[in-house]
C-alpha cells in the first residue's frame, strides 16, 4: 500500500499493488483488511517524525507491525542548508494551518516545514509578508533525494506568484524582518489579542499563569474566557497543554477561536454557555481558573465536583466577589493575595500613579 507517486517508482512486481486513498484515515480500515497476510506499506523519510508511521501504529496490536525508516525530508534539507538540526524549528504542516509558526517568527530563527502541496508555498511566503518578515530567506526544497529534486533560493517577498512548485516539497526558512516577534513569557501585550475590554491585564495575567503553574500534559478550564488570553497563554507554555474555555456570549466565544487561531495554538476547545452547566460533559481538569462569572453556585459546584487535587485560582475585582472568596479561603484553604498595580499617568502638568482596581486572588489545591 502507498501513494501513487510511490508505487510508480517501483519496478514490476508480482505483489498487488494497493493504493492509499484520500483521506488517510480511510487507509487505515483498508489496512485492516489484510490481516493475515504480509503487507507492505511505502511511505516517505522517516514515519514517525511528522508521518504516517503513529496513525498506523496505534491502529495495529504492536506484533503486528515492524518500522524501518528511512532518511527522513528534515535531515535531507537540514543537509543542504548546512543547519544543525537540534537548533532548527521542525513543523509537519500537511494538514495544519500556517499560523503554527507565529510562537516562533522572530530574527534570527531557523524552521524547516513539510508543506500540503506546491500552491502552499505561495501561501506560506504570503503569511511571512503579512506577519512582517517578508525579508525571510525562503530555500524551497522539492522531491528531496529522489531524481526530481529541485531547490530554488529566494525570499517570501520576492517569490513570484507565477512560480508552481511540485509536491512533495518542503521550505527552509531563515527568518528576517520587521514584524513583531511573539514574548516567550507570560504577561504578553493586549495588542496581541482581539478585544472587547474584557481581558485580564498583563501583569495581572502574568501572576495568574504563576500561579496556575502549567505542567506538561495538565488540562485548563478557563471559565469566563473574555478574550481567551489566560488559556491561549496557558497553551503557549508547552505544547503537551490542553484547555478548554468557557464563555458565556457567543461573539466572545468566537473572539476566543479567532485569537487562538492567530496565535497558533490548536489544543483549544470552545464552549459557549454559563457555568457550570456548560461543564457538564467536559473532559474533567487538573487546573481551573475563574475569571468571570464568580458566584457562591459556582464556586459550590466547582468544590464538589472538580477531581481531588484539582488546582483552583479565582481572581475578583468587586466587593462582593471578594467576600466570597474571603469565605471560600477560610472553609477550603489555600492562599489569599491583594495584588495592587499603579501607573504613571498625566497630573496637571506634572506626574503621578494612577491605581487599577485592585484584584483579590484566591489559590488553592482542592
Amino acid at each position: 500500500m502507498a501513494p501513487q507517486r510511490h508505487l510508480s517508482l517501483l519496478p514490476d512486481l508480482t505483489a498487488d499493488r494497493v493504493e492509499w486513498p484520500v483521506p488517510f484515515v480511510d487507509g487505515l480500515d483498508v489496512l485492516r483488511g489484510f490481516r493475515g497476510r504480509r503487507v507492505v506499506v511505502l511511505a516517505s523519510g522517516d514515519p514517525f517524525w511528522f508521518g504516517a508511521g503513529s496513525s498506523i501504529a496505534r491502529t495495529l496490536d504492536p506484533s503486528e507491525w515492524r518500522a524501518l525508516p528511512g532518511v527522513s525530508t528534515f535531515a535531507y534539507a537540514a543537509n543542504h542548508m548546512g543547519w544543525a538540526l537540534q537548533d532548527t524549528g521542525c513543523f509537519g504542516l500537511h494538514a495544519a494551518p500556517l499560523t503554527r509558526l507565529r510562537p516562533v517568527l522572530a530574527e534570527g530563527q531557523r524552521l524547516i516545514v513539510l508543506l500540503r502541496d506546491g500552491a502552499a508555498v505561495q501561501a506560506l511566503a504570503a503569511y511571512l509578508r503579512e506577519t512582517g518578515f517578508g525579508d525571510s530567506a525562503l530555500t524551497v526544497l522539492e522531491a528531496l533525494g529522489g531524481p526530481r529534486e529541485r531547490i530554488t533560493h529566494t525570499t517570501a517577498q520576492a517569490l513570484s506568484g507565477d512560480t508552481e512548485f511540485s509536491h512533495p516539497v518542503c521550505a527552509a526558512i531563515a527568518v528576517q524582518g520587521m514584524g513583531d516577534a511573539l514574548p516567550l513569557t507570560s504577561g504578553r501585550s493586549n495588542d496581541w489579542f482581539e478585544n472587547d475590554g474584557q481581558i485580564t491585564k498583563p501583569p495581572v495575567r502574568a501572576l495568574t499563569l504563576s500561579a496556575l503553574a502549567p505542567r506538561p500534559f495538565e488540562h485548563l478550564w478557563d471559565i469566563g474566557g473574555g478574550s481567551g488570553s489566560i488559556a491561549i497563554e496557558w497553551l503557549l507554555a508547552h505544547p503537551t497543554l490542553r484547555a478548554t474555555s468557557v464563555e458565556p456570549r457567543a461573539d466572545r466565544a468566537d473572539r476566543v477561536r479567532k485569537n487562538a487561531e492567530t496565535l497558533g495554538v490548536d489544543r483549544l476547545t470552545v464552549v459557549t454557555g454559563p457555568a457550570p452547566d456548560a461543564l457538564d460533559g467536559q473532559p474533567k481538569p487538573d487546573v481551573v481558573f475563574v475569571g468571570g462569572g464568580l458566584g457562591s453556585d459556582l464556586l459550590d459546584w466547582l468544590a464538589t465536583n472538580l477531581p481531588k487535587g484539582t488546582r483552583l485560582v479565582a481572581n475578583a475585582v468587586t466587593l462582593e466577589t471578594e467576600a466570597l472568596l474571603a469565605l471560600a479561603q477560610a472553609q477550603h484553604g489555600g492562599e489569599l493575595m491583594r495584588i495592587e498595580i499603579a501607573h504613571a499617568a498625566p497630573l496637571g502638568p506634572k506626574r503621578g500613579w494612577k491605581a487599577a482596581y485592585p484584584i483579590v486572588q484566591w489559590s488553592v489545591t482542592l
